[in-house]
């Protein structure tokens, strides 16, 4: 199982910027699906955005236009790069990724925490 660690995390004012990085702890180049998800106090886990080892990226309706997702297989890393912060994207962002063979995240980091101030 790939061992993940999320940074960037910071406390910004709205309208800033932020980017997310994930290291993982071996090769990325065959993890089919990596992800960035985020939660919330109170609230439930929701996808942030994903991308495919063919570099397919999917992202929730809420950072559309404002987040963008890519991944370095040479650093075997995934960035989350985060623009026109809103208050409301206030949460803990965690990192997954994909087991060899399959399409779910079901590895994942210990979070990196995102604060926007209003």
């Amino acid at each position: 199982q790939v061992q993940l660690v999320e940074s960037g995390g910071d406390l910004v004012q709205a309208g800033g910027s932020l980017r997310l990085s994930c290291v993982a702890s071996r090769t990325i180049f065959s993890i089919n699906v990596m992800g960035w998800y985020r939660q919330a106090p109170g609230k439930q886990r929701e996808m942030v955005a994903t991308i495919t080892s063919k570099d397919s990226a999917n992202y929730a309706d809420s950072v559309k236009g404002r987040f963008t997702i890519s991944r370095d297989n040479a650093r075997n890393t995934v960035y989350v790069q985060m623009n026109s912060l809103k208050p409301e994207d206030t949460a803990v962002y965690f990192c997954g990724a994909s087991r060899p063979g399959r399409w779910t995240l079901d590895s994942w980091g210990q979070g990196t925490q995102v604060t926007v101030s209003s």
